[in-house]
């Protein structure tokens, strides 16, 4: 999942005025580098950058948010953060070139909850998650895992606000296959555990519909 990411502001200073940290006390309270200031302002519009715009006011915003204040870095690197958001002032997921997949402070308690997904991208899930539990002896191995591309499929079929519940609500099917996964080889072996081989043809009989039919600990609405 997508956890609070933070702009990196790597260009603070002026670099085409060489201030370096120790010139950090001087520029702060100078009213010629406030954002809002004449000069800057003067200085934006003649680099083409719109400050009318939602891409504008979501950097400025992530700026006082970051901890930087309402201070002037450079114009490349204003134009460097407005890259990074669309022309609704959405942040664009670098990864999938999507937005809609940033947790904030306003919707890090909202989009944890069950929502409908589409089947192929179950199936694909648990396909690849049987295959994984299978080659990996029941282990998660985040240096081989393919989970990334499923999620990442099943966003660009998701409207742009259902996206991290989307991400959510596969979180739980996945759990909900390892462990019928899990399950299945310790019936067939009651000192299984993970990282042993797996019992030939334990997990034959499952399928995904009857993991889901079968599910007690969450209630999915489909």
């Amino acid at each position: 999942m997508y956890e609070d990411r933070l702009l990196q502001v790597q260009e603070w200073w002026l670099s085409d005025r060489l201030y370096i940290l120790k010139d950090r006390p001087a520029v702060f309270g100078n009213p010629d580098y406030q954002m809002n200031s004449s000069s800057v302002q003067k200085q934006l519009k003649a680099a083409g950058i719109d400050t009318n715009s939602k891409k504008y006011k979501a950097v400025l915003s992530e700026m006082m948010k970051n901890g930087n204040g309402a201070m002037f870095t450079n114009v490349q690197a204003i134009k460097n953060l407005m890259s990074q958001y669309d022309k609704n002032g959405d942040w664009i997921d670098p990864n999938t070139g999507l937005t809609g997949l940033a947790v904030t402070d306003e919707n890090r308690n909202s989009y944890k909850h069950i929502i409908s997904i589409p089947e192929s991208s179950r199936e694909e899930m648990f396909e690849l998650a049987k295959k994984e539990f299978l080659n990996e002896n029941g282990t998660l191995n985040g240096d081989t895992t393919k989970r990334e591309s499923v999620y990442n499929n099943l966003y660009r079929k998701m409207d742009k606000d259902d996206r991290l519940s989307a991400g959510w609500t596969m979180e739980q099917y996945e759990h909900q296959y390892r462990q019928a996964f899990a399950e299945a080889a310790k019936a067939a072996d009651p000192t299984w555990k993970a990282g042993k081989p797996i019992p030939a043809g334990a997990l034959d009989g499952i399928t995904r519909e009857s993991v889901e039919s079968g599910k007690k600990s969450v209630d999915i609405k489909i």
